[in-house]
């Protein structure tokens, strides 16, 4: 049975076309209609009226610590994971990668397995895994425990690159390695970013030409710019072939700089990310990170010295923020929600776009930019 979705204000090729009608079968977008074209339904056929809300391809967020009261590292299972996909699709997010924060390594190995498993049994919203860590440097390790630091060797590239399901990402720390071990990871078919890092333009710019293509939270927790010293986030401005998370909740980037990044960067290489803990879909205001008491405060999540741990914030809220923030067009946002990560993880040929063929993932957005409807695999559920 297919089902049509019409009224739409839909985003097509990163423009809004109102009077649009998309139909979804099989899981997948097979014909987009605009407001002139004629079209006949089946007799058994769903009809959605979107009543000129705004229809846009499902958010995909490369960076979910948790959700729904419960934490990836916590308990790396199916049912943790299931929880925390569920929590962020009631914000548009209909592909996300769970996060794992530095841990051992048979927590990582839990992980990846709960990972392949969810994946396997079609939990909606599961595109792969977020390994952020523990390869990281301690003098820019925010909220991560670095007692659970250490070098990356053989063996835990053969672990990092063990998923069978799905995309990974690694998160590590330029400096912390060297280039010829980047190059053993990326061709394992893991993706891999700096972030937590204190290296140097030159240690970025090497590894980057070793096949690091993303950097993680720009801005936070790595080298800053400075006149003499660019630092990893000169070196990451100055890549024009890299992405780059980040965090738009007005705590952890300053407005202005925000948009210096997009001046810079472009909206086909800046994606938005939430690095969400617990406490989404939730009235939580505290909660434990590896033992650190976290309290959400004036909307942050910060431990007892005030250190940013993670954030409370969901992807339909970070649209919101970079429209109102950034002064950017809604349609350049949704870009930066939805095709710019899809790109960023190789499924540029499957997400983050409203086109035939492509994955039936959606989010439908009232006026304000709340929630109204998703669709994962042509699916919906209601807010």
């Amino acid at each position: 049975m297919a089902t049509y979705l019409t009224n739409a204000t839909a985003l097509i090729d990163n423009a809004f076309q109102e009077g649009t009608t998309v139909r979804l079968s099989k899981g997948l977008i097979d014909a987009v209609y605009q407001q002139r074209d004629e079209f006949k339904t089946g007799a058994d056929a769903e009809i959605f009226d979107c009543q000129n809300c705004y229809l846009a391809p499902g958010f995909v967020d490369t960076q979910v610590n948790g959700g729904g009261g419960l934490l990836f590292n916590d308990v790396p299972s199916v049912a943790t994971i299931k929880t925390i996909a569920e929590a962020h699709r009631n914000f548009g997010s209909t592909g996300i990668l769970p996060t794992l924060i530095s841990d051992d390594l048979p927590v990582i190995k839990a992980a990846i397995a709960a990972v392949d498993q969810a994946i396997a049994e079609k939990v909606p919203g599961v595109l792969g895994i977020h390994i952020e860590g523990p390869f990281l440097n301690s003098a820019k390790k925010g909220i991560h425990d670095d007692a659970k630091f250490r070098v990356l060797d053989d063996e835990a590239i053969a672990l990092l690159g063990s998923l069978k399901n799905g995309v990974t990402l690694v998160t590590l720390a330029p400096e912390c390695t060297t280039p010829a071990m980047i190059e053993k990871l990326v061709k394992r078919g893991v993706i891999v970013a700096a972030g937590h890092t204190n290296g140097t333009y030159a240690d970025v710019q090497s590894s980057l030409r070793a096949g690091v293509t993303g950097f993680t939270h720009l801005f936070n927790a790595m080298s800053p710019l400075e006149s003499r010293a660019p630092g990893a986030v000169g070196a990451a401005l100055d890549d024009k072939d890299s992405y780059c998370g980040i965090i738009v909740d007005g705590h952890h980037v300053h407005p202005a700089v925000l948009r210096l990044a997009e001046k810079t960067k472009g909206t086909d290489s800046l994606m938005l990310v939430t690095d969400a803990m617990s406490t989404i879909g939730t009235d939580k205001v505290e909660f434990l990170v590896q033992g650190t008491k976290v309290t959400v405060r004036d909307g942050k999540c910060v431990d007892a010295h005030g250190t940013l741990a993670g954030s409370n914030l969901d992807m339909a809220g970070a649209v919101k923020n970079a429209h109102e923030m950034m002064k950017l067009p809604l349609e350049a946002c949704l870009q930066m929600a939805s095709e710019t990560p899809a790109n960023f993880l190789g499924l540029q040929n499957s997400l983050g776009r409203i086109a035939v063929g492509y994955h039936a993932d959606l989010v439908l957005l009232n006026p304000n930019l709340r929630t109204k409807q998703t669709w994962i695999n042509g699916i919906s559920n209601s807010i």
